[in-house]
């Protein structure tokens, strides 16, 4: 029997120490409050009685060695083990460059959360009695040295020779792209595609087979709770961005050996310099979307011509907002009717059609 065990998820972090942060004027997360809001969710999680905290890549700005160095600090020093898995953002460069570490270089930071073995880029390792973490590295490099979010061949094979000797083991995985599609049509869309794991299909094949039941994904930036025949896909916020969320969970057992996961979700309200954070970054990601929106309208699926999408676009201010806080019902009546159906289905809906609210506080039977 699995003993009952309680952990945390914090994603996409994006840490940046004040004097390496970089502005771009259409971006939607809010570096500027990283550390003081980790620092709020740190002293929230030392408070209770949690077993372990899974943080699913992105820990960084954009992979500076400082902000490496800083986050590999100062998770030395909880009184809980930590685990992490690089993001896009942490290993943006084959190569180390003057801003960025290289990619090999990411294990390194951080042997004790981990990266015992710091000659790849994945590992496994036994989080509690019974209950084993995979960590997965979905950043890889083209010929012509782009990033794409896919598990190499080698990975994969090491991942069923791992899931192969598990056993009767509760296994987790943790990896930074979505592994199940969590808007309609992601893997499809020119706009959400690049959030998916390339080669999700192949991976969703391994674990179904292995009976693995949760993954833990960041990278979207938005509280969905998704599944594929069984296998969840639970995604969690970007602290930096609206409405700058985490999670914490509780696995239990029950007295007809059945596993339950309680999840809960709770966000950062303020932090120094921001005393409102939910409505400064609504507000902020609101007055950054137009350019967004109307990118969205007049791609495929849409394909809208540009003067009716810019003429939509501020109606639609507030979608991303309501996306990334999961559990939205959306219902915009003064659109053309099939614009208002497609819509519909960005909601938390149900295949029944009925509205299913489990984005961001729920318990799955597994």
């Amino acid at each position: 029997m699995i003993s009952n065990f309680r952990f945390a998820v914090v994603s996409d972090l994006h840490l940046a120490l004040s004097h390496t942060i970089w502005n771009h004027p259409s971006r939607f997360h809010l570096v500027e409050v990283s550390i003081p809001a980790f620092e709020s969710v740190l002293e929230h999680l030392t408070q209770l009685n949690i077993d372990f905290l899974l943080l699913p890549g992105d820990l960084t700005q954009h992979g500076e060695p400082e902000n490496h160095a800083w986050l590999q600090e100062r998770l030395a020093q909880l009184p809980f083990p930590t685990y992490v898995v690089p993001g896009n953002h942490d290993v943006p460069v084959v190569k180390a460059n003057e801003q960025s570490i290289a990619i090999s270089d990411f294990p390194h930071y951080y042997r004790k959360f981990g990266y015992e073995d710091t000659d790849q880029l994945y590992y496994t390792c036994q989080l509690l009695p019974g209950v084993r973490l995979i960590g997965l590295n979905s950043n890889c490099f083209d010929d012509e040295g782009q990033q794409i979010g896919r598990l190499d061949t080698q990975q994969l094979r090491w991942l069923e020779e791992v899931l192969a000797g598990t056993g009767d083991e509760f296994v987790l995985v943790m990896v930074h792209h979505n592994v199940v599609e969590h808007l309609p049509n992601q893997s499809r869309h020119p706009m959400a595609n690049r959030y998916m794991l390339g080669n999700a299909t192949e991976l969703l094949q391994i674990l179904k087979r292995y009976g693995v039941r949760l993954v833990f994904t960041g990278h979207l930036h938005v509280q969905d709770v998704a599944d594929s025949d069984g296998v969840y896909d639970i995604t969690t916020g970007s602290l930096v961005s609206y409405p700058h969320p985490y999670r914490i969970l509780e696995c239990h057992q029950d007295n007809h050996g059945q596993q339950w996961l309680q999840i809960l979700s709770y966000r950062v309200s303020s932090v120094p310099d921001f005393p409102n954070l939910q409505q400064t970054s609504k507000k902020w990601m609101g007055d950054r979307s137009f350019p967004f929106l109307v990118k969205f309208l007049t791609l495929p699926p849409l394909n809208l011509p540009m003067s009716q999408a810019t003429e939509l676009a501020p109606s639609l201010r507030e979608f991303w907002a309501d996306m990334a806080n999961g559990d939205a019902v959306f219902d915009y009546p003064n659109f053309p009717p099939e614009l208002r159906r497609y819509f519909e289905k960005y909601g938390a809906i149900a295949p029944s059609g009925t509205p299913s609210f489990i984005d961001n506080n729920t318990t799955l039977l597994l």
